[in-house]
């Protein structure tokens, strides 16, 4: 049997679409908060003009109001008076006339026209099947309750991914009807692990209110339907049953009680209620659902999520003898010339693969200027086919970026140059600098900047492999947004200026497996980064082979 909830919004039919322009980077939706703004003043000036209208016409309504009253009194012989007859006549040539006039008067033209000016502008349905869709990928990354995030209170929860110093912005309550929303979002993604989350919260927030068209009918249909397909057929019983109390007429819910009654019959061996017996006893509690049947869970990913949420999770044992090798020096490279009177305050925070990071390696006016050139061009960002090594949109990077050319700026070249001080490899065949901005719930997912085995397509013979990768920090980020090491648990925690650098390939030139690491969701903030992907040819005498396969 197919138990289909009923007054599905034709709208979310279409699907949810990678390559969404607003909500993938922070940056682009900072103008949405000042456009809103003027919206809000031009409404207000509607509204204000609305209620001198009304005003007017309620002054005159009263006034004849009063006149037609006392005409009623006596109406045969109301008109004998000569002053009485006059302003009748008046009336009905030049003041109802002019109420007329009045209510046909267009006060919404100033706020339409405005609203036509911006409405290019807004957000597309496929921002806002991404935001939702992001919201709920916080929500599983940082292990965030449905409660909580629609209370606007995630302080706690927060703390746990982040230092407890920096603050965050509040947001306010959902609405019982905002929290439908978020399920119909997940329902149209066919996540009825989420549907079911949300369209419990949006139950327990409901509130009756006859000038809305949000019912409790459709929120009892959605989690039946949702309960159902997560096989828990005991809920999808219980919501139903209370679908019935509410709405005895319901066109699907009789039917749907007969299957269900069958199931829990099955499942439990046991009579349940028929359909008819149903009783007024409350539906309180919530249901209780298991994350491993969401869509598209993996369980690999809790490592990743566990990195993203704590320093070091319980998992990965550093012992003290890995943890004394890990300092932080004034470094020089050699007393190389342009370090010697600002060397480089370098600490290495992991030992296998070695992963160092370089404190204060851009200056705040650097980092502006970067972001300036860079934000014109964003662009939703790409990955790499393995196969054709052609670039694609994909929903498991979500991000905006850019990319800027050593020779278009001197800073571009400059950094480029200070890159090739500390590290000691040329820059000749490294790629430009990418800058990106992560927006709602942006994020990267576990992938390896070098080429894997598995991936068919040929690298440039002039260029070779990704040797390397430099990750500037061009912002520090509240919440979230950390660089992690799955494979072996690291974690490097954004921090304004600092530059994280590793190598990608073994010094065999074999890939390092063990480099395998995720941009984690952004949970509060805007996170910028930029980086530069440092490729092996002309490198032959700077980095030289190795003694051993591992090294």
């Amino acid at each position: 049997m197919a138990l289909l909830p009923v007054g599905i919004i034709l709208l979310f039919l279409v699907q949810t679409s990678v390559d969404a322009e607003v909500f993938t980077a922070l940056c682009d939706m900072e103008y949405l908060v000042h456009m809103e703004k003027d919206l809000v003043e031009s409404l207000d000036q509607y509204i204000q003009h609305e209620e001198d209208k009304l005003n007017r016409i309620k002054t005159f309504q009263s006034r004849v109001k009063k006149v037609s009253q006392m005409a009623m009194e006596e109406p045969s012989t109301h008109l004998h008076h000569p002053v009485n007859a006059y302003l009748l006549v008046k009336r009905y040539t030049r003041e109802w006339p002019l109420l007329e006039a009045w209510i046909q008067e267009d006060t919404a033209e100033h706020f339409l026209n405005n609203m036509s000016k911006v409405k290019e502008s807004f957000p597309s349905f496929e921002d806002y099947m991404g935001a939702g869709i992001a919201l709920l990928r916080l929500q599983d990354t940082y292990d965030l309750s449905t409660q909580n995030i629609a209370n606007g209170k995630m302080s706690s929860e927060i703390a746990i991914a982040t230092r407890l110093d920096t603050g965050f912005t509040k947001s306010p309550e959902l609405s019982s009807e905002d929290c439908f929303e978020v399920g119909l979002l997940a329902y149209n993604d066919q996540d009825y692990y989420h549907v079911a989350l949300w369209m419990e919260e949006s139950l327990a927030r409901f509130q009756p209110d006859p000038t809305s068209e949000h019912t409790k009918d459709a929120i009892l249909d959605h989690l039946a339907y949702a309960s159902y397909r997560l096989n828990n057929i005991e809920r999808a019983y219980q919501a139903t049953k209370e679908l019935l109390r509410v709405n005895p007429e319901h066109s699907n819910a009789v039917n749907h009680m007969k299957f269900l009654t069958k199931e829990m019959e099955k499942s439990r061996n046991l009579v349940a209620p028929q359909e008819d017996e149903v009783e007024d006893v409350g539906f309180t509690e919530r249901g209780e659902y298991k994350r491993d049947l969401a869509k598209d869970y993996d369980p690999g990913s809790r490592v990743y999520e566990l990195l993203c949420q704590v320093d070091q999770p319980e998992i990965f044992n550093i012992t003290p003898s890995r943890v004394k090798h890990l300092k932080c020096r004034y470094f020089t490279n050699n007393n190389h010339p342009r370090l010697l009177l600002a060397p480089i305050r370098l600490e290495q925070v992991f030992d296998k693969p070695k992963l160092w990071v370089l404190h204060n390696i851009l200056s705040d006016p650097e980092m502006e200027v970067i972001k300036k050139l860079a934000q014109p061009r964003l662009q939703p960002a790409a990955t790499q086919n393995p196969t054709t090594g052609g670039a694609v949109l994909s929903s498991y990077r979500i991000s905006k970026n850019a990319w800027l050319y050593y020779w278009e700026h001197r800073l571009i070249n400059r950094v480029k140059q200070r890159v090739e001080d500390v590290t000691g490899l040329t820059m000749e065949t490294a790629e430009p600098l990418q800058v990106i901005n992560y927006g709602i719930g942006g994020h990267y997912e576990p992938h390896f900047d070098c080429a894997t085995k598995d991936e068919e397509f040929e690298l440039d013979p002039n260029e070779g492999d990704r040797i390397a990768t430099m990750l500037f920090y061009m912002s520090d980020v509240e919440a979230g947004g950390a660089t992690v090491f799955p494979q072996v648990g690291a974690r490097v925690v954004p921090e304004k200026g600092a530059g994280a650098f590793w190598y990608n390939l073994l010094k065999s030139g074999e890939g390092d497996m063990l480099t395998e690491h995720a941009g984690c969701p952004v949970l509060v903030g805007s996170k910028w980064v930029s980086n530069m992907w440092i490729h092996e040819r002309g490198q032959e005498f700077r980095r030289k082979c190795g003694l051993y396969p591992e090294e």
